[in-house]
């Protein structure tokens, strides 16, 4: 399978448009399709904090749904958003509140039509990916080699989260261990989650994440070339916001 994995995009829709681009799909009726029937695989977290969440995602849902053109596994923030759809009671901070800001500005049947095909994505969606006869595995927050292929809520706290351990930073941030460095699997794993200036190679692991919405870079892994393209942010930079891991 030829595939291009993209990095959270948190509503970057220029960047998202620039970097498929530089990948050679064309955009066609609004969505990017490759000549070559490359197709697109999403790690998760396409809302919150950027400028055009909502037509992320229905990009996204069209691709993913309509034309059997990407796969995509949610991320944390997916799974917020999917829960507010659902009417759930949960905190619009640490980025809702913009997406929600911009699902308020629409016409109540533009709202009643992308609430469902959001909540029709994420729940047609594996919490993790496991593609290529298992040699590839996309999973927002990364997965330990013992939970591939599985679904329990284990699983699903980990592959959203990350390795938390239930401490907290004193900025409120949650402590996590650096699972990725314990990795010793077959299976190569391509993840974000968490914002670093350039992509985290190491055990067979892919950190993608380049912190678009923080004025970083939206990065792409080209699979199995494993070629790495990113494009520039437009979104002002925020330094605090990348780990620098030891």
């Amino acid at each position: 399978m030829k595939i291009d994995i993209i990095g959270d995009i948190h509503g970057c829709l220029s960047e998202f448009e620039a970097l498929t681009k530089e990948c050679g799909y064309h955009w066609e009726n609004g969505i990017p399709i490759h000549p070559e029937n490359r197709i697109l695989g999403f790690v998760g977290d396409l809302t919150d904090r950027g400028p055009a969440s909502l037509k992320v995602a229905d990009i996204v849902w069209r691709l993913v749904i309509e034309q059997k053109r990407a796969v995509y596994t949610p991320g944390n923030h997916c799974n917020k958003l999917y829960r507010y759809f659902l009417g759930n009671n949960v905190q619009e901070t640490h980025g809702l509140e913009t997406t929600v800001a911009e699902y308020k500005s629409l016409y109540k049947k533009d709202q009643q039509t992308i609430r469902k095909k959001f909540i029709e994505l994420y729940e047609k969606s594996p919490l993790h990916l496991v593609l290529d006869k298992n040699k590839l595995v996309i999973a927002h927050a990364g997965i330990k080699q013992e939970f591939i292929g599985k679904s329990n809520s284990k699983v699903k706290t980990f592959v959203l989260y990350g390795d938390i351990t239930g401490e907290k930073h004193p900025d409120g941030s949650p402590v996590r261990r650096d699972w990725a460095k314990e990795y010793k699997g077959d299976s190569l794993i391509v993840y974000g989650h968490t914002p670093v200036k350039e992509p985290r190679i190491i055990n067979n692991t892919y950190n993608i994440d380049t912190g678009a919405v923080f004025g970083g870079k939206l990065t792409a892994l080209r699979y199995p070339e494993m070629e790495l393209v990113s494009v520039d942010s437009t979104m002002p930079y925020v330094a605090e916001k990348f780990k620098d891991f030891a």
